[in-house]
């Protein structure tokens, strides 16, 4: 577990303490986030007590932006309308994907919702985070996390008229293109995305054998196995591969700094 995580578990384990009845079974009230990136923010914001439950990803290795076992403190649910009423949530946080029949469902059963879209840049993110914090009424606690994102992007900003060229997987041949946070915090430590190259936007897949006559100068994935990866190494002997951990992937908002980190330590690798 990174240093990061580790103080995230502590700090939660302390908001915890003392608490005789775990979050999410009081019988009602409180937040319900069917978010990931959500929790990832609430966690770092308001009391445990106050998260009736997070989303199931946040739980799953592959989905989450905060600690497993800080995860695993709370009450999960699918994001079904049928689990969500049943807790009587003051707040319920959701995706804008949240289809329309459960967004109908929240309205008829009365619950307050904020629905959230997917941030393409680091200064959406921050707006994301604060439209968070000041509707669970924790103005101060999103203010703090877009000051760390401020220290981070001052510290890890790299101005440069070269930028090496970077594909970045997220899994397997899936990519992220143009347009994308991912894209912003790779041009922020002076990386070019090279998936603009090869016509791709947002996320799509991208294989082994479209840019082997075309290489980036750096792949970088969430993971060092699995075909995409061996396919990858075997075509492309000659180009840097660097790990970019998933939890790193998944999110924004408080996942910036250390992602910022990570993507300047593989750009001055080169």
């Amino acid at each position: 577990m990174s240093r990061a995580a580790i103080l995230l578990t502590l700090l939660i384990a302390s908001m915890l303490g003392g608490c005789s009845v775990p979050p999410g079974r009081r019988g009602g009230g409180g937040i319900v986030s069917t978010n990931p990136c959500v929790d990832a923010v609430l966690v770092r914001i308001v009391p445990a007590s106050r998260i009736a439950a997070i989303s199931h990803y946040s739980q799953d290795p592959g989905g989450t932006s905060i600690p497993l076992d800080v995860a695993r403190r709370f009450r999960a649910t699918a994001g079904t309308a049928e689990e969500v009423i049943a807790l009587h949530p003051d707040l319920v946080i959701a995706s804008t994907y949240t289809p329309a029949a459960t967004q109908a469902a929240y309205a008829r059963a009365g619950l307050k919702t904020l629905l959230l879209g997917i941030p393409d840049s680091i200064a959406e993110s921050q707006a994301q985070v604060t439209q968070i914090a000041d509707a669970v009424g924790a103005p101060s606690g999103g203010a703090r996390i877009n000051a760390d994102i401020d220290r981070a992007v001052a510290k890890w900003t790299r101005h440069s008229a070269n930028l090496p060229s970077a594909l970045l997987y997220i899994t397997g041949d899936l990519a992220t293109g143009d347009g994308t946070l991912l894209t912003d915090m790779m041009t922020r430590v002076g990386l070019r995305n090279a998936a603009v190259r090869y016509g791709l936007t947002h996320t799509g897949t991208l294989s082994a054998e479209t840019i082997v006559t075309q290489p980036p100068d750096v792949v970088i994935a969430s993971e060092r196995v699995g075909r995409g990866a061996a396919l990858r190494h075997r075509l492309l002997p000659t180009t840097p591969q660097a790990v970019f951990p998933r939890v790193l992937i998944n999110c924004g908002g408080p996942t910036i700094p250390p992602a910022l980190e990570r993507l300047a330590a593989i750009r001055a690798g080169l």
